[in-house]
């Protein structure tokens, strides 16, 4: 594959390999959220959630909206979220004895 190709599918995969995104990206598949509400779910610290939602956002797995003086933050409806229901079943189905 040529060099120019390969960076865009880098940083794609990149993003997935990332257990805190995945799971923001689970738990957006629920509905929007603020950071807080994201933090809360995942118990997580607002650092982490919002360092990782930047990765999400630059590469348009999730989008946000400001709603007064919060940031709500949706799943790409049109490509990741049919994605993840690929990526779940394949894993269910292929990936059963790599589970850990």
């Amino acid at each position: 594959m040529k060099t120019a190709l390969r960076a865009p599918y880098d940083k794609f995969f990149g993003t997935l390999a990332n257990q805190f995104r995945i799971d923001i990206i689970e738990t957006l598949k629920d509905g929007p959220k603020n950071v807080t509400q994201i933090c809360s779910a995942l118990e997580c610290n607002q650092s982490t959630i919002s360092h990782n939602l930047q990765r999400l956002e630059k590469c348009g797995f999730v989008f946000v909206k400001p709603q007064g003086r919060e940031r709500v933050y949706e799943l790409n409806k049109e490509t990741i979220a049919p994605l993840m229901g690929l990526l779940h079943k394949h894993t269910g189905k292929y990936c059963k004895r790599m589970r850990g």
